[in-house]
């Protein structure tokens, strides 16, 4: 677990290759915050398919074209 006790911050992570990613590194041991913006549902799924797998994430949502929005991000995770 190359990964481990480290935290990531994966935008996009509710499909496609950030998606991908955000697996991937939940399987190398990483704590995970999923990023999304409007896919809610898709954000939730990936977070119970890294919990489901022994994991640690939390799905936050963001506007990455809003710099204050970022910053809250950065925070929360």
């Amino acid at each position: 677990m190359r990964l481990a006790g480290r935290r990531a911050v994966v935008t996009g992570a509710s499909g496609g290759i950030g998606r991908a990613v955000a697996l991937a590194f939940a399987h190398e041991g990483a704590k995970l915050v999923v990023h999304y913006n409007t896919g809610a549902q898709a954000a939730a799924d990936c977070v119970a398919k890294i919990t489901d797998g022994g994991s640690q994430a939390w799905a936050i949502a963001a506007d990455v074209s809003d710099a204050r929005a970022v910053q809250t991000l950065v925070n929360e995770a």
